[in-house]
């Protein structure tokens, strides 16, 4: 018994070495073999990726393929732009492919992708090439090139220490996402397909060096005929500064600012809902330039983006929700080159709060609140209440400026009304109402112990200048209020709304543009050559 007993264990060791010995070899010639399938693979990959790419190419330095786990990673590999190759598209250091062994055991047989700091670069000369492009986007080739790379479709994407750098027009001043990590899963929709989102993902990057930004969602990949996504953003600590190289091509300068947001949003062929719980913009100065050179693109921009808010206006499927905006110690300017003599006004210290916003009107009006001190000093009062779009413009406007030194407006009094001041303050309090088409309330400004007339100051000036400003110093003695000092007048705004395709806002800045620098200010030059013939 004894002797039978340790042959079989002899035979049973043999067994056992015999199978680590041919496990040992196996694995040994497809490790070898892994080395010599490297070059033909790599040279058949990049064929068939420009093959299938159109107005793309790409060049794969290496690839190392693992026949034991049915790995394959891509090193260096590079995308690029056929009609402007430089920068690179997209690098990828290393793109590993593999089989997502979990899912075996659930008989799937799908791959897992993993992409360790990508490199995505794009220009502004880029865009514009795959704007003008015939190619539909699904007619590139994107989807046929990565099944070249790998056969098995993708479960399972990992990024991680991605960047994405845009370059508009100042290639010194780019727009970058850096430290970019992104994760998705059950993109096949192997699991939970009965639910509406099955797939998970996140993402998380710093912004523009300082800020932070994080997406948490869940996902239809597989939805036609496109992706359905839904999640929520969170945006901290954004600079908004470095938007101006995007926003200085719809003529606005922006100088500090920093950013914080937080929402949710849902874009699916059957559901589009944006909720946005909270913006909030602090210490922003910016600036709206117009000229005479922009004036057509300006004109141009104006109509399309008032073309696209008709549009968005109480569309059914589609809901904008704003709970909050907010702009916080902001500094909101209009400067104007398209006069003889420039100017700029301007909202100091600017708090300006915005809710219940909503693209559709059975949400309720939304309301607008603003403090500022207008030009620097005077104190700024101003309510909004206003409708969707449905129907066109509707709104009530009450605003309140109180003893703003006029000093500080004499490039605006040399631009329409060719005189400047030594002193006095200047007030205003204005009402409009815009509703069906029609248009009614007032403007009324006033002018308080204003000093028109410097001896010392204008002495450099000609005889004539010197004599209109004299006169214009009189007018607003003539016009005075003995009791109060103040020199006032008043401009009634009624009529019909005359360009249907101007926003809201638009309207209003003509109504106060044309009932007080081109009705109240040529006043005064009116008034003086009245005199003068007398």
């Amino acid at each position: 018994m004894e002797v039978k007993s340790w042959a079989k264990k002899l035979k049973d060791s043999k067994s056992v070495r015999w199978v680590v010995g041919i496990s040992l070899a196996l694995a040994l010639v497809l490790y070898s073999a892994s080395y010599f399938l490297n070059e033909p693979l790599r040279s058949n990959i990049e064929k068939k990726m420009n093959s299938d790419l159109k107005g793309y190419s790409v060049r794969l330095p290496g690839v190392h393929v693992q026949l034991i786990s049915l790995s394959l990673t891509l090193k260096g590999l590079t995308v690029l732009q056929q009609a402007h190759p430089d920068p690179p598209v997209v690098y990828f250091p290393a793109l590993k492919a593999s089989i997502h062994w979990r899912e075996i055991l659930a008989g799937k047989l799908v791959g897992e992708f993993m992409l360790d700091q990508p490199k995505i670069n794009i220009n502004l000369q880029q865009l514009r090439s795959e704007a003008a492009s015939k190619v539909p986007l699904k007619d590139l080739g994107w989807q046929q090139a990565v099944e070249d790379i790998y056969p098995l479709k993708i479960n399972t994407l990992k990024i991680n220490d991605a960047s994405i750098t845009y370059i508009d027009q100042d290639p010194k001043k780019p727009l970058v996402l850096s430290h970019l990590n992104l994760q998705a899963t059950n993109i096949r929709n192997l699991h939970l397909p009965d639910k509406v989102y099955p797939s998970s993902f996140h993402l998380d990057t710093a912004i523009f060096g300082t800020g932070h930004g994080s997406i948490d969602g869940a996902a239809n990949f597989l939805a036609e005929p496109y992706p359905g996504v839904k999640g929520r953003l969170v945006l901290e600590k954004v600079p908004v500064e470095y938007l101006s190289t995007v926003t200085s091509r719809s003529n606005l300068t922006i100088h500090g600012g920093v950013l914080q947001a937080s929402g949710n949003a849902e874009y699916s062929p059957t559901v589009k809902n944006v909720h946005l719980e909270n913006l909030t913009i602090q210490g922003m100065k910016m600036d709206y330039v117009h000229s005479q050179r922009t004036a057509a693109a300006e004109k141009k921009g104006a109509v399309i983006v008032e073309k696209a808010a008709k549009e968005l206006s109480n569309k059914p499927g589609l809901l904008l929700r704003a709970d909050q905006v907010s702009l916080i110690g902001c500094t909101l300017g209009m400067v104007s080159e398209e006069t003889r003599k420039p100017y700029r006004i301007f909202l100091a210290d600017t708090d300006f709060h915005l809710s219940n916003f909503s693209n559709n009107f059975s949400q309720g009006p939304a309301h607008a609140q603003l403090k500022a001190k207008f030009m620097g000093s005077g104190i700024t009062r101003a309510s909004a209440v206003f409708r969707p779009e449905k129907e066109g413009p509707d709104l009530d406007l009450y605003v309140k400026i109180e003893d703003t030194q006029l000093t500080a407006m004499n490039n605006l009094l040399r631009a329409y009304g060719d005189f400047d001041v030594s002193g006095g303050s200047f007030s205003l309090v204005t009402e409009l109402h815009i509703k069906n088409d029609a248009i009614s309330g007032y403007i009324k400004p006033f002018f308080k112990d204003m000093k028109v007339y410097d001896r010392r100051k204008d002495k450099k000036r000609s005889y004539v200048h010197q004599m209109y400003e004299m006169m214009i110093g009189g007018v607003a003695s003539l016009l005075e209020n003995r009791s109060k000092q103040e020199v006032a007048t008043k401009a009634d705004i009624t009529g019909r709304v005359g360009n249907p395709e101007m926003s809201t806002w638009q309207i209003v800045v003509e109504l106060i543009k044309n009932a007080f620098f081109k009705a109240i200010l040529p006043s005064f030059e009116k008034e003086v050559r009245g005199k003068n013939k007398r």
